[in-house]
């Protein structure tokens, strides 16, 4: 096995990152859906914000994020009558939208030689504001959305084997890495690509978990 990913890193290589809780911290998400959207229809309605959030956080788990609505900022603002454009919404929270520390220094390093993607159970809306904003899209040739682009709730094995079959690459010329243990490690092995378990808490030890990018880095190098 380390033969071939050995052999792997003496060719460029596409990695690929999930977004939130991996590249960008998960604030701006949970201001958006937790905050934002119980304010916004708090004054819609003239009731207090803390009657809206019980509201609205039980409108959300009703629909479950089993379903595809859940991802779907136009299904909420029509779903709960607000005046507000979707892109207004999402701009005005900004300001709680940051990196982790490590992370522009380890991407600009890794994109010299390397083709960098970005594979997220995020819809397009959200990765397009977020991505303008913090202005890194240049690092990343393509962008994929499990909810937009293949309409799937989870990157499930088959999201990121329709991602090889979309960049027309082989399952051994990619490595992920994320935050989510099932959809960032688990999928990606099962469909015979090699991920890293990125865990920032530093719960877990293994040969395939890093606490941060920079180590993710590190195992990158020790593979060639």
């Amino acid at each position: 096995m380390k033969e071939k990913y050995t052999q792997l890193m003496e060719m460029n290589k596409i990695i690929s990152f999930d977004l939130d809780g991996t590249l960008v911290t998960m604030d701006y998400v949970d201001a958006v859906w937790l905050e934002r959207i119980p304010e916004i229809y708090a004054e819609k309605n003239g009731i207090s914000l803390e009657k809206a959030k019980k509201f609205v956080e039980g409108e959300y788990f009703k629909v479950g994020p089993e379903a595809l609505e859940w991802y779907n900022i136009h299904y909420w603002i029509k779903k709960f009558g607000l005046k507000m454009h979707w892109k207004e919404i999402l701009n005005s929270c900004i300001d709680e939208l940051k990196f982790y520390p490590e992370v522009i220094e380890v991407i600009d390093r890794l994109s010299r030689e390397n083709e960098l993607i970005i594979i997220s159970n995020a819809s397009k809306e959200f990765i397009e504001v977020e991505m303008n904003a913090l202005g890194f899209e240049k690092y990343f040739s393509n962008i994929f959305s499990a909810v937009s682009n293949f309409g799937k709730t989870k990157k499930d094995k088959e999201i990121y084997e329709m991602v090889c079959e979309n960049l027309d690459i082989k399952k051994e010329d990619m490595i992920h890495v994320g935050d989510n243990y099932e959809f960032d490690y688990l999928a990606p092995r099962k469909a015979g690509i090699l991920s890293f378990y990125l865990d920032r808490k530093g719960n877990e030890d293994g040969e395939y978990v890093v606490k941060n990018l920079r180590e993710f880095e590190e195992k990158l190098k020790k593979l060639h």
